[in-house]
Formats: C-alpha cells, structure tokens, sequence
C-alpha cells in the first residue's frame, strides 16, 4: 500500500509560485495514475491536474491551465505541481492522491491513497 507525503505549501503573494511535491513510499510510483486535487474552507474537494503513470498524458481543471503544470520522476518517487500565477483563489489545502490503475480520471472518488495535504494560501 503506497504511502504519499505532500510538501512545499506555503505563502505567497498573489502573481508568485509555489512548487507542491507529493513523495510515494511503499510501492512502485509506476504503477500508479497520480492526481493533484484542492479543498478551500466550506467547498468540496475539486480536482487540479493528474498524470498517467509514466508521464504521457496530463490533465488540468480550467481554472489552473496555463498556469500550474503536473510532472512525475518516477526514480525518485516523487511528483510535483508547479504553481505559477497564482491567484487569491487558489488557496486551499492541496491533496496528492494516487490510483492503482491505466485510466486517468479527474474524479476524487477513483482515487484509492491520499496523502494529509499542504496548506496553500495566496494573499497580498
């Protein structure tokens, strides 16, 4: 069972960048799809960006295309979510989350392990 243990949350004025890591321990970062997905205070928990297992494809929300980019080192076990531009509405805790499977999908529900979340606020 596949550990995961975000980092890199933090403060940051709104136009800066914040760079989220997510390391895996326990099992084969390969074998898993990889998602990034957020919850502000009083909003349900909404997908950001994910990846396919060996980096080809990757997927984002609307609200963060162009801006934040989702990549994987599968050597290291470790993903990472580049934040650039960032906006006041992006604050919110921001989850790693993997899936034992080929499919990419953006729903939370089809993701299996989680990590505990970094806080990310966005505020001048």
């Amino acid at each position: 069972q596949v550990q995961l243990v975000e980092s890199g949350g933090g403060l940051a004025q709104p136009g800066e960048s914040l760079r989220l890591s997510c390391v895996a321990s326990g099992g084969t970062l390969s074998s898993y799809v990889m998602g990034w997905f957020r919850q502000a205070p009083g909003k349900e928990r909404e997908f950001v960006a994910a990846i396919s297992r060996f980096g080809g494809s990757s997927y984002y929300a609307d609200s963060v295309k162009g801006r934040f980019t989702i990549s994987r080192d599968n050597a290291k076990n470790t993903v990472y979510l580049q934040m650039n531009s960032l906006k006041p509405e992006d604050t919110a805790v921001y989850y790693c989350a993997a899936d034992r499977g080929t499919v990419v999908y953006t729903t939370a529900l089809r993701y299996n392990y989680w990590g505990q979340g970094t806080q990310v606020t966005v505020s001048s």
